[in-house]
């Protein structure tokens, strides 16, 4: 049973048993960061020490801080100085990343995948531009938008050829695909992502994130990360990155008018202009 005790969904007259679905585990290294750097007494040292455990994956976190997202002035040369100058917030959001593509590995191979790897992005770098126009964190906002689609990297790995199929051939809503998940595999994404939240022991505002980023915007004026989230989850889909080639998008200035007033007047691109920002930032990864 994972740590919110839920071991089982049941689907029609099928119950699937979490331990059923099989998921390969996570980059370690990543999840780890993960907990620490939410620690306000984690020490820099610690991090580096843990990232430097896995050579590989430090190479490439090494890599990618050096990239133009991130686009530091004088560039690292070791994981030391790349905490140092990044800090303990944007280094979460980067092993994440890094971890969430060593994860998808063989996946990536179908074009599903990387349209879905690309959203996911694209929501993590609007997320982070628009928190960085108001009162909330951006590295935190960039690392929600990484995390709000791990459920759907769970289901790539298990069956990447078979969840390739079910992106390529869906028509509806983000929230239709959903049921559609359910249908093949006994779980959406959405629930895999709050199971994987609660195994891992992450802060319950990731939970809220990846658990919720399908329902409905709210109207009441209350604004926090899991709102940030599903406004740019809907952005990334309107300016092109949609998770499958079906998806019916929102309109982007719509989008834009759901923001606080502050975002609002601060987070103006428009969406051609967001769209090629947005591609560039996900070029520079992609490129590593």
């Amino acid at each position: 049973m994972g740590a919110n005790g839920l071991d089982q969904r049941s689907t029609g007259t099928t119950t699937v048993p979490w331990a059923y679905l099989r998921l390969p585990p996570f980059p370690q290294v990543a999840v780890r960061v993960l907990q620490l750097a939410n620690n306000e007494n984690v020490q820099l040292h610690q991090l580096c020490d843990l990232i430097s455990t896995d050579p590989a994956f430090a190479s490439e976190v090494l890599t990618v801080s050096n990239s133009l997202l991130y686009a530091p002035r004088y560039p690292s040369t070791t994981i030391l100085q790349a905490v140092a100058v990044l800090g303990a917030n944007t280094l979460q959001g980067m092993c994440v990343t890094v971890g969430v593509r060593a994860y998808l590995g063989k996946a990536m191979s179908y074009p599903a995948m990387r349209n879905l790897w690309r959203h996911n992005l694209a929501c993590a770098i609007i997320a982070g531009r628009i928190a960085e126009s108001g009162s909330l964190d951006k590295e935190i906002a960039y690392t929600a938008g990484i995390l709000h689609d791990i459920g759907r990297m769970a289901l790539a790995v298990i069956q990447p050829k078979g969840y390739a199929a079910l992106l390529e051939k869906h028509r509806g809503a983000p929230v239709s695909m959903l049921e559609a998940e359910r249908e093949l595999f006994g779980w959406d994404h959405c629930e895999i992502g709050r199971q994987l939240i609660g195994d891992w022991k992450l802060p319950e505002n990731f939970e809220a994130v990846v658990a919720d980023h399908h329902l409905e915007r709210r109207t009441d004026g209350e604004w926090d990360l899991g709102e940030l989230v599903k406004v740019s989850c809907a952005m990334a889909s309107s300016i092109g990155f949609t998770g499958f080639p079906g998806c019916v998008t929102a309109n982007y200035n719509g989008l834009l008018d759901e923001l606080p007033a502050r975002e609002r007047t601060l987070f103006h691109p428009d969406a051609e202009t967001l769209r090629s920002d947005v591609a560039r930032s996900i070029h520079s990864i992609e490129s590593v």
